[in-house]
């Protein structure tokens, strides 16, 4: 039998909530209260392990067609404000808390962030054992599911798991054009213009042409849908760079944009792309994608730049990644590629570098401070290859990159070897 309503644990004052119950497509139920919005939603369930920035997780584009459950007990005590979302809306379908705050405490919160869930229409449930349903989604992976609040959370659960299982799967799902910008917009370079950058837009976090706005690039976001033509148009004589954002679905599907990004490669324009760009670049070079069994999503993971053995603290969200060898220089139609970062929780593809195209891309997103800056140096590389090809030079990889390998770092990688994650670590200590 559903509970009936009763007074949550949590939130304002004797504040009465409906019943919720999310439902997994493997049958799995977990009954608690509604959070946010009462009503039905469906989507992929995925974790997140961030213990802050959730409104900058729910308001990015790459959650689209998600529910997001906080590994973190306590959420919302630092409320909502009009300046740390990274686009005009919440794109989670769903959300699920254990704990939600009793009042936000932040002196920056113009407003609670149930409010917000609650006024976009975002269903969710409070209550529940997060901690169990992590464990489950970590031992069977993320799948379809289900949010069932108020009067639906009456239905016998038989009914709500063949709901669940109508809708459709991540794998395969184009999404991109789904959330992405309808007109071309400009951001302006702050100070000077130094370079003009053609940013498509698969989900762009606002954040991206802020950190470029602020080194001094003009930044023409464009729809993904944009052709090489329109590419071209940017700027007087044509963008300086290119740059592929994050964004929603399966790389497979985005056969436009990987077609797009080969002729930004064949022309040898600085590229520069994060999360779902950068799954999309090692499609153009040759490589497979492949569905993760519950992703990375969170604030606290660490990526070894296997140039220089540093180990960085990064802001991840993806459910794919690149199927590419991680020992080996690899002969692509555009000149020689190799994996230049990999996560050190599971040795996950997490950057990819041209040898000979001024080209290269990051699984993880240097735009958010989890480090809280060891990224930033990403966007100042971006700099540097259009600052090359600008003077005429050699703008490979290979040359441009700050914190290159030593020479004999370099005759190990040209002859295919590339130092194990262990070995790289002692050499940096």
């Amino acid at each position: 039998m559903n509970p009936p309503s009763r007074i949550g644990l949590a939130g304002p004052a004797r504040l009465v909530r409906e019943p919720a119950v999310l439902v997994l497509e493997d049958g799995r139920a977990f009954r608690g209260l509604a959070y946010g919005a009462v009503g039905d939603t469906l989507g992929e369930a995925v974790f997140s392990t961030g213990m802050t920035g959730y409104q900058e997780t729910l308001t990015d584009p790459s959650y689209h067609r998600q529910v997001i459950v906080m590994t973190a007990p306590h959420v919302g005590n630092t409320g909502v404000n009009d300046e740390d979302g990274e686009s005009h809306r919440i794109w989670a379908a769903g959300y699920v808390v254990r704990d939600p705050a009793l009042r936000s405490s932040s002196w920056r919160a113009t407003r609670e962030l149930e409010d917000e869930l609650r006024d976009q229409g975002v269903v969710g449930i409070c209550e529940v054992d997060t901690r169990a349903l992590t464990r489950h989604l970590r031992e069977r992976g993320s799948m379809r599911v289900g949010i069932f609040s108020g009067s639906s959370a009456a239905r016998p659960e038989s009914e709500l798991i063949d709901v669940v299982l109508a809708a459709p799967v991540m794998a395969g799902s184009a999404l991109a054009e789904e959330v992405t910008t309808t007109e071309p917009y400009v951001v302006p370079a702050k100070g000077e213009r130094r370079f003009t950058v053609a940013a498509l837009d698969l989900g762009i976090k606002a954040m991206t042409p802020q950190l470029m706005s602020e080194r001094g690039i003009e930044v023409h976001v464009l729809p993904a849908t944009s052709s090489f033509e329109e590419v071209q148009a940017v700027g007087e004589r044509g963008p300086d760079g290119v740059f592929f954002s994050n964004g929603p679905g399966d790389p497979a599907t985005a056969e436009s944009e990987i077609a797009l990004l080969g002729q930004v490669l064949d022309a040898r324009v600085p590229f520069f792309g994060i999360c779902f760009g950068n799954q999309l670049l090692g499609r153009a070079l040759g490589f497979g994608t492949y569905k993760l069994k519950y992703g990375h999503r969170g604030i606290n993971q660490p990526v070894l730049d296997r140039a220089t053995g540093k180990v960085e603290v990064t802001a991840h969200n993806h459910g794919f990644a690149v199927d590419a060898p991680l020992d080996d220089v690899t002969v692509t139609p555009h000149g020689r590629a190799r994996v230049s970062h990999v996560c050190l929780n599971d040795d996950v593809v997490e950057g990819l570098e041209c040898l000979d195209t001024p080209a290269y891309s990051v699984q993880y997103h240097p735009e958010a401070a989890a480090g809280p800056h060891d990224a930033a140096y990403l966007f100042d590389r971006f700099i540097e290859l259009m600052e090359r090809r600008g003077e005429g030079e050699d703008t490979s990889e290979e040359r441009a990159r700050p914190g290159a390998p030593t020479s004999a770092t370099d005759d190990r990688m040209t002859e295919g070897h590339t130092p194990h994650r262990d070995e790289q670590i002692e050499e940096a200590l």
